[in-house]
């Protein structure tokens, strides 16, 4: 059968000890039986390692950060439509993805497709709204606390005893154990990703995690659970294997059922010594372990894909059990001219 042709946009090519999405994703698309894929790379600073592997893009863009603004962003965006005839678009990080849900319409128009939560899915799971969210679908969530000030840390000892999480409202989390602590996060959080700042009641148990897809309607299309084997000093999965655990299983299917969940997602799970699970957060696009769930027999990203162009997607139900990933380093020697293309010129 031959495989039909299109022209896909990545972000997230960072595959550092916080790594994006995108070099996962791209693995699994480029294994696809019904796609040949030429990739153009979205990047935001020209040191992501992406950028440099080799046979990963058949093009490297870099484009302004979404704190710059969105129209900034989109022009970019079809600036390189215009160059390149893109397809799909597959944002992968939480921090671009307004963006491009404020302006899913005026990409369709120009043939640029894409698959991505609507604003009150992406609003509602909101790490800040967690407690919420948590009672509208009846799954057990931590408590949590936002924090605006360093005053309300006062608030907070009152609330909870250490330790704590504290959290970013995009990225970064950090436990602390006194208040002291808190204050270093607060700061450095703050600083980072601005207000608020998410103080949450800490779960004793073991972290695990589900990367899924919906497909708009209620359907499950794809659902992969994983136990972290190994995890950076940032927390990252650096190590997992898949789980046969059909408590998780039943948990995601009647999450996307309830809330018509429109993409990819990653649910982090605590799973306490009694087998209660605690949600707390939700990933509102594929996660950077991605390339497991491919491995163990379910190719989300060719499915998402195929959602993203209108197509029939029939829901994977089977996974490996018991299938391991493990990431490494390895230093990549590249040309100067390349580094320096990308840094002058924007592309490669």
């Amino acid at each position: 059968m031959k495989k039909q042709e299109i022209t896909l946009a990545v972000s997230g090519l960072n595959n550092t000890d916080n790594p994006g999405p995108g070099v996962p994703f791209i693995r699994g698309l480029k294994e696809s039986e019904e796609f040949d894929v030429r990739v153009i790379g979205l990047v935001y600073e020209n040191l992501e390692p992406g950028i440099y592997m080799e046979d990963l893009c058949s093009r490297i863009f870099q484009v302004p950060y979404p704190s710059s603004g969105s129209d900034d962003l989109i022009e970019r965006i079809e600036d390189i439509h215009r160059q390149e005839n893109i397809d799909v678009l597959v944002p992968n990080f939480d921090a671009e993805l307004y963006s491009f849900m404020k302006n899913e319409e005026r990409l369709l128009k120009q043939g640029i497709h894409t698959f991505l939560p609507t604003f009150q899915q992406f609003q509602e799971r909101e790490k800040h709204r967690l407690p919420e969210f948590g009672k509208k679908y009846g799954i057990k969530v931590p408590a949590s606390l936002n924090l605006g000030s360093l005053g309300q840390i006062t608030e907070l000892e009152d609330k909870f005893d250490y330790p704590v999480m504290v959290k970013g409202q995009f990225y970064d989390a950090y436990l602390a154990t006194n208040k002291e602590q808190v204050k270093q996060a607060f700061m450095n959080i703050s600083a980072k990703w601005g207000f608020p700042v998410i103080a949450q009641e800490f779960v004793s148990g073991t972290e695990v995690n589900v990367v899924a897809l919906g497909d708009g309607q209620g359907n499950t299309v794809a659902a992969v659970p994983m136990r972290k084997q190994y995890t950076t000093d940032k927390g990252k999965a650096w190590g997992g294997i898949t789980l046969a655990d059909e408590k998780m299983m039943h948990l995601t299917r009647s999450l996307i059922k309830q809330t018509h969940w429109r993409g990819g997602m990653e649910l982090e799970l605590i799973k306490t010594q009694t087998g209660e699970y605690y949600l707390i957060e939700i990933n509102p696009r594929i996660p950077a372990w991605v390339y497991l769930a491919v491995g163990a027999g379910q190719n989300i990203p060719e499915a998402l894909v195929k959602l993203a162009l209108g197509m029939e997607v029939k829901p994977m139900h089977t996974y490996k059990i018991g299938k391991m990933f493990v990431r490494y380093s390895y230093d990549m020697i590249v040309d100067l001219e390349k580094f320096a293309a990308i840094s002058m010129n924007k592309e490669i």
